[in-house]
This record gives C-alpha cells, structure tokens and sequence, in this order.
C-alpha cells in the first residue's frame, strides 16, 4: 500500500479508516487509484474489521479525478481509465464491511463518486458536492450517471450532471444524496460513532449488505431467492443463535453479538 491511501485502525473496535491524504486536495490520479484499490483488498480480507469509514481529512475529501490524466487521451485511453476508476469504486461498494464516508469539503467528481460507492454520506455543513464533468465537454466515468440516478431519481440525476452546478448540504441531504449533515468539527466523529454501532451489529450485517446489491438489479421473483438463501445463511452463524437465545432470555435487543 502507498502513501495516499492509509488503514488506520485503533480510534474505534471493529472499525477502520480509509484515509485519503494527498497534499494536492486528495486529486484521484492514477497512484491514489492504486493505493485505493490495494487498500480495499487488503480490507475485503480483514475479519477483525466489521466499518470502514472513508474520510479524505478536514479539509476536502476529493476534488475529483486529476486533470492532468484526461490531457490528450484517446477513446481507447479514455474507456481504459473509466474501468480502472469504475473497478476500484465497485470494490468499495462490494467490501463485506459496512462503509461510511465522512466527507469534509469538497466532494466534487470522482470524489463525489467515490463518496456514492459507500453506503452512508455524512457530511459536513461546509461540504460542496456537485458532477462538473459537463464543463470540461465530458460526463461521470466513475460510477455517477448510474449511482447519482438510483439514489436520487433519474431527473434530478439529469438535472445535476447536466447543469454541473455545486450541490450544498441541505439540498444533498433533501434529495437524499446524502444522509445527514453535521457541523464540520463533528463529522468525522460522527462516521466513527456510526460505524461503532454497525461494528457490534451481528454477522448477518454483512449477509443483507451482500442480498440488497445482488437483488437490487433483479427481477422481483428472482431477488426473493436471493433474500431466501440470505437468510437461510444467517443461521450458519453463531450471532443468529445467539439473537434467539437471547431473546427468549433476555428479552429483545440485549444480544452480544461476536461478529461471527
């Protein structure tokens, strides 16, 4: 793993930080992409990590893709370099841990995309986000013409991507691109916060994160039989057991649940 991309654990049990830290406002070049993508193998692995929060620092969570990489580029170049960043996003989406972005700053571009690759977005009350891709005569290649449309409807997806125009807290939060905005001091602690929560949930947490991506695309019939062998596979771990048990003995919402 490189220098601009960082797991940093300790802050939190369960839970890791991947830390975006270049000095140049976190630009998603071509070594961040690596770094990006060697760090979320080495997470995919990982059993002692159960959240990972993505955070790009205080100040700005990432301006985008790095100019300088779409100078001169061929259509063959340019489909290269949209599967690499496209590759790298979706591993994000498919970490087995529960992911939140804690997004201070600019968001803007790939690093918005980035952001929609996790489940969760809280942000900052200085936060700017916005698909400014139409100005430079290109669109989203990381991800954004399709997550943008799932999360907040295909117009205003339309509307944003068109326009390029800076999206702010409250309107993120009110289309629902995000899903909460907290003072800028706080946002990052409140990532951790939330990932410590996901972090002592059971291990059926990773299971239905896996059954809502692998349904979502599907025909109604044929996500039911995803959710099917989902929830018979609960009851290949020792939380499910330990859910019910308790239950009966306790009463509901007091398990202690081992992750496994």
């Amino acid at each position: 793993m490189g220098d601009l991309v960082r797991i940093e654990t300790g802050t939190a049990e369960g839970v890791a930080t991947l830390r975006l830290d270049s000095p140049k406002r976190n630009p998603l070049g071509a070594d961040m992409m690596a770094d990006l993508h060697q760090a979320v193998e080495e997470l995919s692995e990982r059993t002692d990590i159960r959240a990972v929060v993505v955070w790009g620092g205080p100040r700005v969570f990432s301006l985008g893709a790095d100019i300088d990489l779409l100078k001169g580029l061929s259509v063959d170049e340019a489909r290269e370099q949209s599967r690499g960043f496209n590759r790298a996003f979706r591993a994000v989406e498919l970490l087995p841990q529960i992911t939140i972005s804690a997004v201070n700053g600019y968001a803007l571009g790939g690093g918005c995309e980035l952001a929609m690759a996790t489940e969760f977005r809280l942000i900052g009350q200085g936060a700017v986000l916005g698909f400014p891709e139409i100005k430079l005569g290109t669109i989203p290649g990381a991800g954004g013409t399709q997550r943008l449309s799932r999360l907040v409807g295909i117009t205003k997806a339309k509307e944003l991507i068109y326009s390029g125009r800076n999206v702010w807290p409250e309107e993120a939060l009110s289309i629902g691109l995000v899903s909460a905005v907290f003072p800028d001091d706080d946002v990052y602690d409140e990532a951790l916060k939330l990932a410590t929560g996901y972090a002592h949930g059971p291990a059926a947490m990773s299971i239905v994160k896996k059954a809502i991506l692998e349904g979502y695309p599907l025909s109604l019939d044929d996500a039911l039989d995803v959710e099917v062998e989902a929830f018979a596979a609960c009851f290949a771990t020792e939380d499910a057991h330990i859910g019910v048990a308790s239950y009966f003995d306790k009463g509901p919402g007091k398990a202690q649940f081992t992750g496994r």
